[in-house]
């Protein structure tokens, strides 16, 4: 059943939502027995708030498109380029690398990704270095904080930790992760960097997005506060989500409809359904079969076997039902051992397609601006991101673990 849902969220077949195969998935485990039902109530009271503050964050991301946010930094982009490749690409990396932290990796792909091919055109670059910056940075740049990928918010309930104190470890990694990647593609696109382009047209640059800017800084603020108060962070995301949302439906720029399709209830269900059926999985065998293979500990070469199983299993069978599996298995081992599986799972998928639901629906994208994707050229790249990444990241992790304390 795991291999039959993955497989259609990755060809989707007739163009059917994930949910629509993952959904009479989970009841099918369930029907047969193979996963016991206290198990199903456990999972889905396990992914429930999970699954809200996604929702929220999708909301977020949606209406701060609305607003005009995006459209704001393309130009930015365009402006701070001035028709030189190299200056556009450093732009993309510091735009998705904020966007995909503060807003989540959705907000990357779906929102950022046109707006660079627009950007892109504007300025006469060649656009496969940038919106190739944005599949990677979607997964890489996802490490600081908990909201920032839907793998981190389960690592982030998993671990124990504080959401000042995630974000503090995962700073340093952060960084290093992102600063690796901007030297391959500095080297990898080296042609295509160098190519000249004409002087962009100098258009009237759109208006600043204050009121979108502030609900933004204010529901990071709240992340923090609720934090420390012992609130779950998801109500921060919620009242922020509802802050834009009510500012679309008071100006009748948008319908209660648009609020439920901007929160994506089918891919919502899709989690949920996806999570079950990973559950069964370990509950049958899978969960043995890692534990033997998973080091112990947190020291460093413990860290760098955690995170490059995480990386291989991410490709196997997805970067979501990777973190699901090995979660509960490193969970004893602290949160070093928590922040490790989420370096792999979160860096590794940058080597295959089907490593992260993320570079599928980019992919999607890309084809329907008419732009084609190299196979070959995309493995070529990950084969050497991924190493550069990774392992660098896993020693920064271990330095902040020792100056700061897991």
């Amino acid at each position: 059943m795991l291999v039959v849902v993955l497989v259609c969220a990755v060809v989707r077949p007739f163009g059917w939502p994930e949910a629509v195969v993952a959904v009479p998935a989970a009841a099918l485990v369930v029907v047969t027995g193979a996963i016991p039902l206290d198990h199903v109530r456990a999972e889905a009271a396990h992914l429930g708030p999970v699954i809200g503050f996604l929702a929220a964050v999708l909301v977020l991301a949606r209406f701060c498109d609305d607003e005009g946010l995006f459209r704001a930094c393309g130009a930015w982009m365009a402006r701070w380029a001035k028709a030189r490749p190299g200056r556009l690409l450093t732009a993309v990396f510091a735009l998705a690398s904020a966007i995909t932290a503060v807003l989540s990796l959705d907000a990357t792909i779906v929102l950022l990704t046109p707006v660079v091919f627009a950007t892109a055109a504007r300025t006469g670059a060649r656009p496969k270095p940038h919106v190739y910056a944005c599949t990677h940075l979607s997964n890489t740049a996802s490490l600081l904080l908990p909201v920032s990928n839907l793998t981190n918010l389960l690592a982030f309930t998993t671990s124990g930790l504080s959401f000042t104190r995630f974000a503090t470890l995962m700073v340093l990694p952060w960084l290093v992760a992102i600063g690796a990647e901007y030297v391959v593609f500095r080297r990898f696109f080296a042609h295509d960097l160098g190519a000249a382009a004409p002087e962009p047209n100098a258009g009237e640059p759109p208006e600043v997005p204050l009121f979108a800017l502030v609900t933004v800084g204010c529901t990071l603020a709240g992340f923090v506060a609720a934090s420390a108060l012992g609130i779950d962070p998801a109500w921060s995301a919620a009242a922020g989500a509802l802050v834009l949302a009510g500012r679309a439906l008071a100006r009748r720029r948008a319908t209660p409809l648009t609020l439920v399709k901007a929160a994506a209830p089918s891919f919502l269900a899709f989690v949920l359904a996806l999570g079950v059926v990973v559950r069964a999985v370990v509950d049958n065998g899978l969960a043995d079969a890692l534990g033997r293979l998973l080091p112990d500990g947190s020291d460093l070469p413990a860290l760098l076997g955690i995170a490059a199983l995480a990386a291989v299993l991410a490709n196997l069978i997805n970067n979501l039902p990777a973190v699901l599996v090995l979660l509960p298995l490193t969970a004893a081992s602290g949160p070093g051992a928590v922040l490790a599986v989420l370096l792999g799972v979160n860096i590794g998928p940058n080597l295959t397609y089907a490593g992260s639901l993320a570079t599928l629906l980019w992919r999607r994208i890309v084809h329907q601006h008419e732009h084609g994707v190299d196979l070959k050229e995309f493995t070529r790249l990950g084969l050497i991101a991924v190493p550069a990444a990774l392992v660098p990241a896993v020693l920064a992790l271990w330095l902040s673990l020792q100056v700061i304390g897991g």
